[in-house]
């Protein structure tokens, strides 16, 4: 497996309220996109991002950081299921086309591991 990307995953309570931070503040001014409960901001080089999530729309639990893997999520699932890391959400191909599945690390961290090919 090769990890393309890393993004934050911040809980927030209201995506809009958070957004005059994230972006008038801290200059994340490009908006990748906005489900409603999950949006993505980034600076304009694409150097720095961040996703802000109120609740996740199709998993059990919120994910900490999302992992981008590309082609490899096929890989990455199956490691994770042969050294016995515990699946929180399986492998699914969500309705709005991203492919993906919840893993947790050792630490209690809950980490989404994504099929990014633009990330």
């Amino acid at each position: 497996m090769q990890v393309t990307g890393i993004t934050a995953n911040l809980s927030v309570p209201d995506i809009g309220a958070a957004r005059d931070f994230y972006v008038d503040y801290l200059g994340l001014s490009v908006e990748a996109f906005n489900m409603g409960w999950v949006a993505r901001y980034q600076s304009p080089d694409g150097q720095a991002v961040v996703q802000l999530v109120t609740r996740d729309a199709t998993a059990p639990q919120d994910s900490v950081i999302s992992i981008h893997v590309g082609d490899d999520i096929d890989e990455a699932y199956e490691e994770a299921k042969k050294r016995g890391f515990e699946i929180v959400h399986p492998l699914t191909t969500e309705a709005w086309g991203l492919r993906r599945f919840f893993v947790r690390a050792p630490d209690g961290n809950l980490i989404n591991v994504t099929s990014h090919k633009d990330a």
